[in-house]
């Protein structure tokens, strides 16, 4: 399950999504996230998945890949739904004594669910098709207007540009520390809650050994190239929106007055 998230990860292919300006593609996630609540009716999810499969058509990343990283959230989807089935009161469907499952409660479960799904596809297909740097630029150059009020903007960026690429090593590393404790004996499924919570500790204390030693060494290679933040750094390669950044903005703000035409209309 481990090696099935898939956000911030990167996969490498030439694609019209791909050669997007990254900051581009941060507002079109943003807004594709913010789209997902503000609609209550069926036409609007037919619109968001045209969206998403249109979007993933273009990526050309294999929708398999974007699937896979669904198995991570299975529990948490099996309690969303079972809470909204069981605690949303309404017309009862099914009732087993004091149990019942409502019309309203199944409605919402279904949407709330189908909502969770798109939300982390579409906010995995940014990762897959922008690299950390790419990341990093682009959410300064979005950010820089609060630099007027001394806001770390670069640092804020720098920051999450390394959360996002630690997050699969760090999954990498879990994933080996717990084949060899498996190895060495380790029963990381067996017992109750509580056994199973001590059974974790083999693996938490490597995995946080090995993540302070990875960033010590990122540390003490930034001071040696003589970081020094984002005053007065130039970049490599300037972002400079190109015609199919417009198009996309285009495309994404028909998308969004579509979206909202049909919350207020529907």
């Amino acid at each position: 399950m481990i090696r099935d998230i898939t956000i911030g990860q990167y996969y490498p292919q030439d694609s019209v999504i791909h050669r997007l300006d990254p900051r581009t593609k941060l507002v079109g996630t943003l807004v594709y996230i913010i789209s997902l609540f503000l609609f209550h009716n069926f036409m609007g999810y037919i619109i968001v998945t045209l969206f998403l499969a249109g979007m993933i058509h273009a990526s050309k990343v294999p929708f398999r890949f974007m699937v896979k990283g669904l198995r991570a959230i299975i529990v948490l989807l099996m309690i969303t739904v079972l809470f909204n089935m069981f605690l949303t009161p309404g017309e009862p469907l099914v009732q087993v004594g004091f149990i019942q499952i409502t019309k309203e409660g199944a409605r919402i479960a279904v949407f709330m669910s189908i909502r969770l799904i798109y939300l982390i596809i579409g906010s995995s297909m940014m990762t897959l098709t922008t690299t950390p740097n790419q990341l990093t630029d682009g959410l300064e150059s979005l950010l820089a207007p609060l630099k007027r009020v001394k806001v770390p903007v670069h640092e804020i960026a720098m920051m999450m540009s390394i959360a996002l690429r630690f997050i699969p090593i760090l999954l990498e590393e879990t994933d080996k520390i717990m084949k060899a404790q498996i190895a060495r004996g380790a029963d990381f499924e067996s017992g109750n809650l509580i056994k199973k919570a001590k059974s974790l500790i083999p693996l938490l204390v490597p995995l946080f050994i090995s993540a302070f030693r990875r960033a010590n060494d990122l540390a003490m290679a930034m001071e040696a190239r003589c970081y020094s933040g984002g005053e007065g750094r130039t970049k490599m390669k300037p972002l400079l929106y190109q015609m199919n950044d417009y198009r996309a903005y285009a495309i994404v703000g028909v998308y969004l007055a579509a979206i909202i035409a049909m919350g207020i209309l529907l």
